[in-house]
C-alpha cells in the first residue's frame, strides 16, 4: 500500500494567471441578489430541509438534508433556496461550512443560520463558492467572530468582504482551473481515506484473530507437535486465583469473583478457557479527581485524563499534561495511584472503551474518575489483557450491558470486573503479544504517513485557493 498520493507543494506552480485588466476591490453585497425569500417551506406536504447539520465542511457538500412534513418545520426553516446558491454558515466560521446548492435541492429550505449569497450579473456562482473557501474568506470571518458560548458573525460581515473581482470571463477561467486541480486534489484524499479505513479494519482484524486463536499457533498444537504437557488455560487460571487469594488474605475479602456465563460466549481454541477481568486482576477500580486548586500544568505525578488515552492502544501522557503532588498524590488520591504495566480504560462515553497500557517512562501516576484501572495478579499478561480489551468482540459484550445516564453511556467498575475474556496458556499469550504488536507497530507507522499526507492535502487546497483570491 503506498501513501505518497499528494503532489509536492509549490504554491507559485498552482497561481492562476488572470487576465491583465483586473477590476477594483468590491465587496460581496455588489456581488449578490438580495431576493432570498424568507417565506418558509409552506403549509402542507413535504419539504427538503438544510440546516447547519447537513453541510459537511471537509467536502463542502449538503450530504444529509431532511424531509420533513411542512407542519413540523422548524423556526428557523425560512430561506427559500435555488440551485446555485451558496450557503455559508454563520456559527464557527472558522470550520467553513459551505457548501453551493445542487439542481436536485432546487426550492429546498434552507436554515437562517446560513448566510444565502445569490450570485448577480458580475459574479459566477462556481467562483462564489470558491472565494468563500479560500483562507482570505476563512480569516477574515474568524476575526470577526462575536458570541463565546455561539461563535458567529453576522451577514452584514459576510456581505462587506472585499475582494478582487475579474471578468465574467476570467472567472469562468478560475473556477476550471479550481475544478481541475481540486478534483484530482480530492481523489488522492478519497484514496487516502480509504486507506485510513483499510488500516482501522486490518487492526480491528489483527486483534480479533488475536484473542481468537488464530494469530499464532495454539500451544495445544505446539505440545502435540513436540510430545509435550503444557499448563492449559484452565490450569492457569486456577493458579491466578490461588494467587489472588493470597494477595487477598486478612484483607476483608468479601467474596470469591464472578465467574464468566459460559452459556453466552462462543467456544475457544483447544487448551482456552473463559475467565473474567475480576478473576484475573487483583483489583479493578476508578480514578478520583482531586479538590479544586490541586491539578496544574506542573507538579510531581502526572493525572491522566480520557483525552491522554489513545484509540490505537498507546498513552498519549504528554498531550495536555497535567500534574498533582506527591502528597496529594499519596494522600487525596491514594485509591487512583497507577503504576507502569496498568491496564486503564475510558469508562464513561462517548468515546467509550479507549484501552492504553501504562509504559515505563510513567512510574507512577493518577487517573480521574472517568478511567477504570485493571492491573492482573500476574504481571506478565497486563499486555495480553489490553489487547484483549481492545478487541471489538469484547467491548461490545460490555457496552450491551452499559449504563446510560443523561445521554452518556457509561461503564460500572461491576460490569468491567463481569468482562469475559478469553484466557489461552501463559507461553501462548506472550507470543500473541509478540505478534500483534509487530502488526500494530506496522499499522500506526502507515498510519502516521497517511495523517501526514492528509495534512499536506488540505495545506495544498488552501495553497491552490490562496493563489486564486489572492490580491
Amino acid at each position: 500500500m503506498t501513501t505518497k498520493l499528494i503532489a509536492r507543494e509549490e504554491p507559485a506552480t498552482y497561481k492562476v494567471l488572470l487576465e491583465t485588466a483586473r477590476a477594483q476591490s468590491r465587496a460581496l453585497s455588489d456581488l449578490l441578489i438580495s431576493d432570498v425569500a424568507q417565506l418558509g417551506p409552506g403549509s402542507s406536504g413535504e419539504f427538503d430541509y438544510i440546516d447547519i447539520g447537513s453541510v459537511n465542511n471537509l467536502t463542502k457538500q449538503i450530504e444529509a438534508p431532511k424531509r420533513l412534513p411542512c407542519s413540523e418545520a422548524p423556526s428557523r426553516a425560512r430561506q427559500r433556496v435555488r440551485a446555485g446558491d451558496v450557503l455559508v454558515s454563520m456559527t464557527r466560521p472558522n470550520l467553513n461550512a459551505v457548501a453551493l446548492v445542487p439542481r436536485a435541492l432546487d426550492g429546498a429550505t434552507a436554515s437562517t443560520g446560513f448566510h444565502v449569497l445569490r450570485a448577480g450579473m458580475g459574479a459566477q456562482p462556481d467562483w462564489l463558492f470558491y472565494a468563500v473557501q479560500s483562507p482570505q474568506f476563512v480569516g477574515a470571518m474568524s476575526e470577526l467572530v462575536q458570541g463565546a458560548l455561539y461563535p458567529a458573525v453576522r451577514p452584514k460581515d459576510i456581505r462587506a468582504f472585499s475582494l478582487i473581482v475579474p471578468t465574467n470571463e476570467a472567472q469562468r477561467k478560475i473556477v476550471a482551473y479550481l475544478d481541475e486541480q481540486l478534483s484530482r486534489l480530492d481523489a488522492s484524499v478519497a484514496a487516502l481515506q480509504r486507506a485510513q479505513a483499510n488500516l482501522k479494519r486490518y487492526r480491528a482484524s489483527v486483534l480479533k484473530s488475536a484473542c481468537g486463536g488464530r494469530l499464532v499457533p495454539t500451544e495445544a498444537e505446539l505440545a502435540r507437535r513436540d510430545g509435550r504437557d503444557f499448563e492449559a488455560g484452565a490450569q492457569l487460571l486456577q493458579r491466578i486465583l490461588a494467587e489472588r487469594a493470597s494477595c487477598w488474605a486478612g484483607r476483608n475479602l468479601s467474596a470469591e469473583p464472578t465467574a464468566p456465563d459460559h452459556g453466552h460466549l462462543p467456544a475457544l481454541p483447544d487448551g482456552w478457557t473463559w475467565s473474567s477481568a475480576e478473576q484475573l486482576c487483583g483489583f479493578i477500580t476508578k480514578g478520583t479527581t482531586p479538590s479544586a486548586n490541586k491539578l496544574g500544568t506542573s507538579g510531581e505525578v502526572r493525572f491522566l485524563k480520557v483525552y491522554n488515552l489513545a484509540n490505537d492502544g498507546v498513552l498519549n501522557y504528554d498531550y495536555k499534561p497535567a500534574f498533582v503532588s506527591r502528597e496529594t498524590h499519596e494522600g487525596e488520591l491514594a485509591r487512583s495511584m497507577s503504576v507502569a504495566g496498568d491496564v486503564l480504560m475510558n469508562i464513561v462515553g462517548p468515546p467509550l472503551g479507549q484501552v492504553c497500557g501504562v509504559p515505563p517512562a510513567v512510574s507512577k501516576a493518577n487517573i480521574n474518575q472517568a478511567i477504570a484501572r485493571f492491573r492482573t495478579v500476574l504481571p506478565e499478561m497486563n499486555k495480553y489483557l489490553a489487547q484483549t480489551l481492545l478487541t471489538r468482540d469484547v467491548l461490545d459484550r460490555s457496552l450491551r450491558a452499559a449504563k446510560t445516564t443523561v445521554g452518556q453511556v457509561n461503564l460500572t467498575l461491576q460490569i468491567c470486573r463481569e468482562i469475559a475474556i478469553p484466557l489461552p496458556p501463559l507461553a501462548e499469550q506472550q507470543r500473541i503479544v509478540a505478534e500483534a504488536d509487530r502488526r500494530l507497530s506496522l499499522i500506526r507507522v502507515a498510519e502516521v504517513q497517511v495523517s501526514a499526507n492528509l495534512a499536506r492535502a488540505q495545506r495544498l487546497r488552501q495553497s491552490i485557493l490562496q493563489a486564486a483570491f489572492s490580491n
